[in-house]
């Protein structure tokens, strides 16, 4: 019995040794957050609906809105260009990447998630992420930016777009972002 407790406390001393020491951290540090930094973006999405070279394309829809007016319920991938001004000889910067789901049945109010990459400037290899209901035919709207990449790394913020041209082959939208990142 005597010989049984000695081994009992010899295996719980080498056991709590073995938990100390294959800690999966070697020391504690103090937090030491990166100052906060607001970002203020201005640029243009550039979007093709039809010709040789669309930047959206509608990969799918409710059958029951084959024949309306207003495609309610069609998912839409898009591709658009970021260029620095509304021109379209104007710098390109980079590319808005995503989809967009149509929603409402008597009006325009769509579902957006798209991926905005910078190639080119300041921000080049960054991103931001943008996932928001975007009320489209109304000329000024909000949408929420909510994570990023790169530079804008742990993004938060919104996007105030104004339609700047509109009709059945082309759209132009002026952004204006503010980003909150660290």
């Amino acid at each position: 019995m005597k010989g049984t407790f000695v081994l009992t406390w010899i295996l719980i001393i080498y056991l709590s040794q073995i938990a100390v020491q294959s800690q999966y951290y070697s020391e504690i540090l103090p937090y030491d957050p990166e100052p906060v930094r607001v970002t203020n973006l201005h640029f243009y999405l550039h979007e093709t609906l039809n010709g040789q070279n669309p930047t959206a394309v509608n990969i799918a829809q409710a059958n029951i809105t084959n024949n309306s007016s207003v495609p309610f319920a069609t998912l839409a991938v898009v591709d658009d260009i970021l260029k620095i001004g509304p021109e379209d000889n104007s710098e390109v910067i980079g590319n808005a990447q995503g989809l967009g789901l149509l929603l409402a049945g008597n009006t325009t109010t769509g579902v957006m998630y798209s991926d905005f990459g910078f190639t080119a400037g300041k921000f080049n290899g960054s991103s931001i992420s943008i996932f928001s209901r975007n009320t489209i035919i109304e000329p000024g709207r909000e949408v929420a930016v909510v994570g990023g990449r790169g530079k804008f790394r742990m993004a938060k913020g919104f996007a105030l777009l104004t339609t700047y041209f509109l009709n059945a082959t082309a759209v132009i939208i002026e952004f204006n972002v503010t980003v909150i990142h660290y």
